[in-house]
């Protein structure tokens, strides 16, 4: 019995590091669509990985990683980037390097990451008061900002950086409206800073380059981990000197590291491989699901523009008891916190292949005949509440 035991264990850890076309890993493997940073490293990965420099990077003296960290410069028209460990750190390095003596502040999204799921961070690292604005639209425009900055030079900590999201919650910022807050922000002498963690789904949508979006912004953060499928980084990028200082505030704040040619080379294969051509195959998925969802009398919480899905049941079934139908029978997890048992972030990446999606669809029709009820008014939900961390209360 144990050796039986033990034999099936080792069986499910190395399937998680097979190609995905093979028969073990679609016999084993739970596809996990809670977030597009559950993708996992494959083994043309850790081949590529071998081959890496091996220098230290702290003194920049790595050649995988000052290479990865100028492709994706070139690719978003700055001049420099810089390596690091996570698009929360990324975030934080650049508003924190635009602001110079407090009291200042940073105006941002009220739905953006860097304000509610980076601990805080603008008031730690930065000094700096959040003004978090609600838009008026789908995205920040120039009129929120000039409707929530702060001028006041006697009484206000006055108004140094704006930081946007694009995508946010999924939806892709119009270019002309990016091109517009930066117009007024070069007027107002703010600095921008861009969350772009997943950027390239925006480009990749849209078919707008990478470089258009991003030279609008003094710093873009870019993560490597989500959509693009590597397994660990984000990079920072802005001109020579602000990357220089950068990453003398990346030593600062601990996250220095040494031998990271590695994770660099990881990374690489991942813009070789998965960005484009995949990605846009996934945002096709991404559609065909939610679309297949919406037939079913549920709805999105948000427009369905990249791989994310805010999906909103509307009463027409227990979401919690549709994540265990899922999960059971679909060997699809989602996630099922929301106190109010009815919204969930669904989020789609390159290793969620065609099946999956029949799968999760043939299952949700079946779940909604035997158990569905005529759905409730759609109106929109507490998006945080899909948020796992928002319900991680454990008091």
């Amino acid at each position: 019995m144990f050796a039986t035991t033990l034999k099936h264990t080792c069986r499910l850890q190395r399937s998680s590091f097979v190609s995905l076309a093979t028969p073990s890993f679609k016999r084993y493997f739970t596809y996990d669509i809670t977030s597009d940073t559950t993708t996992q490293p494959t083994d043309v990965m850790f081949d590529r990985m071998k081959t890496a420099s091996k220098e230290d990077d702290v003194f920049g003296m790595d050649a995988s990683t000052n290479q990865l960290e100028n492709r994706v410069a070139q690719l978003l028209g700055h001049e420099a980037g810089l390596f690091c460990a996570s698009g929360g750190m990324t975030n934080q390095l650049g508003i924190r390097v635009s602001l110079h003596q407090p009291p200042h502040s940073v105006l941002v999204d009220a739905r953006s990451h860097v304000h509610l799921y980076e601990c805080g961070g603008i008031a730690y690292h930065a000094q700096a008061s959040v003004t978090a604005v609600t838009p008026k639209g789908q995205h920040l425009s120039v009129e929120d900002i000039k409707q929530h900055a702060i001028r006041d030079e006697l009484c206000g900590a006055m108004t140094r950086v704006v930081s946007v999201e694009n995508t946010l919650n999924g939806t892709i910022m119009p270019l002309p409206q990016l091109e517009a807050i930066r117009e007024y922000s070069l007027n107002q002498r703010y600095k921008l800073h861009m969350d772009g963690a997943r950027l390239w789904e925006a480009s990749v949508a849209t078919g707008i380059p990478l470089a258009d979006y991003s030279r609008l912004c003094d710093t873009v953060s870019v993560c490597l981990s989500k959509g693009v499928g590597a397994p660990i980084g984000s990079v920072l990028v802005s001109d020579k000197e602000t990357i220089r200082r950068a990453r003398h505030l990346r030593k600062l704040m601990g996250g220095g590291w040494r031998q990271s040619g590695g994770l660099a080379a990881a990374a690489e294969y991942c813009l070789d491989h998965v960005l484009p051509s995949r990605m846009k195959d996934t945002q096709a998925r991404t559609l065909r699901l939610w679309q297949g969802l919406q037939r079913l009398g549920m709805q999105s919480a948000l427009p369905v523009e990249t791989n994310m899905i805010f999906i909103d049941t509307c009463g027409r079934v227990s979401l919690r008891a549709w994540a265990q139908q899922l999960l059971d029978q679909a060997h699809v997890r989602i996630d099922a916190s929301d106190p109010d048992d009815r919204i969930a972030r669904l989020v789609l990446h390159y290793q969620i292949p065609d099946h999956v999606v029949d799968n999760i669809l043939d299952v949700t029709t079946t779940f909604v005949r035997d158990h569905g009820k005529e759905p409730s008014t759609f109106s929109p939900s507490n998006l945080q509440n899909a948020y796992p961390s928002a319900n991680n209360n454990k008091s």
